[in-house]
């Protein structure tokens, strides 16, 4: 079985001008795909993988080479974990955040909408927030909001209202019992695109997906040597956004800093102005690879 696909793979190794003897870090390890590519061109260097699945670990337990370091944590405690590992500089990291091909064609962890399994949604399965307790527990304002800002939900307003109707007569376990509810609103011939968006919102708070990135961005700007280079792909307009507002601004949100002589106080400078996006070739191969957006950074 093919663990992963790998988007954009070669790209993102050009991205980060491996030295043989530097520091990467790869913190979406998935099927290490992107981690075995970096390790064919360390020498003296080192690679140190984060995932928090665990079925992603028992991937790290093939590489057996002396240059690589696996953590099972979430890359929000980056900085934290390669210190445990004696290390707090860094010259190139790399982030793939799409959700893993595994992960999704596993009905049971809740992630597809073709399969029926629990509405789970965790990558980390000891969290104790799955997709059923956002659905049971969420007031209908906070649906609404979710729905609307992490799965851009046209009709988030009314799906929220629903939701709450239905669970107040039968608690949502099954995927079956979110896509049911879905089928009769969902927009024709655009269904499967709808129930993707639905549930992407509730991965990504199950998950803390976008919170988690920007502890992560922050984090960077901190270990990364001058000259060392940030990588991240992302696959949706709301992780983007992050990505490259951090990239240009050096914030999240709001106005750029800057010094005394008016000069931007950013750790980084975009080395591509426009994000990379997959050749169609790739995308006829890897129906995946068609949202992803790479932005490689440089440390000023």
């Amino acid at each position: 079985m093919v663990y992963h696909k790998p988007v954009m793979l070669n790209e993102c190794i050009e991205g980060l001008q491996i030295n043989p003897d530097g520091i990467y870090v790869d913190v979406t390890f998935g099927g290490g795909g992107h981690s075995l590519k970096i390790l064919e061109q360390l020498q003296e260097g080192r690679l140190i993988a984060f995932d928090q699945d665990e079925d992603a670990k028992k991937q790290s337990e093939n590489i057996q080479s002396r240059s690589f370091t696996f953590c099972q944590a979430n890359f929000r405690h980056m900085k934290q974990y390669l210190k445990l590992n004696g290390l707090t500089k860094v010259n190139g990291i790399l982030a793939d955040l799409g959700i893993s091909s595994h992960q999704i064609d596993s009905g049971e962890r809740g992630f597809s909408t073709r399969f029926d399994g629990p509405l789970d949604m965790r990558m980390d399965k000891k969290g104790s927030k799955s997709a059923a307790k956002v659905l049971n527990e969420y007031s209908e304002a906070n649906l609404h909001k979710i729905l609307g800002m992490y799965g851009e939900v046209k009709n988030a307003k009314t799906l929220a209202g629903l939701i709450t109707q239905k669970r107040s007569v039968k608690k949502f376990e099954r995927i079956q019992d979110l896509i049911e509810l879905l089928k009769p609103i969902a927009p024709r011939g655009k269904e499967f695109k709808y129930y993707a968006q639905v549930f992407q919102a509730l991965r990504i708070e199950v998950n803390e997906e976008m919170q988690a990135l920007e502890d992560f961005l922050h984090q960077c700007g901190e270990v990364m040597e001058v000259g060392g280079r940030l990588v991240v792909m992302s696959y949706h307009s709301l992780e983007d956004r992050l990505v490259k507002n951090y990239i240009n601004s050096g914030k999240m949100y709001g106005d750029v800093e800057k010094d005394f002589y008016g000069n931007k106080v950013r750790p980084f400078e975009a080395v591509n102005r426009k994000p990379i996006e997959a050749t169609e070739e790739e995308v006829k191969e890897n129906n995946r690879a068609r949202s992803a957006k790479l932005r490689v950074a440089l440390k000023s």
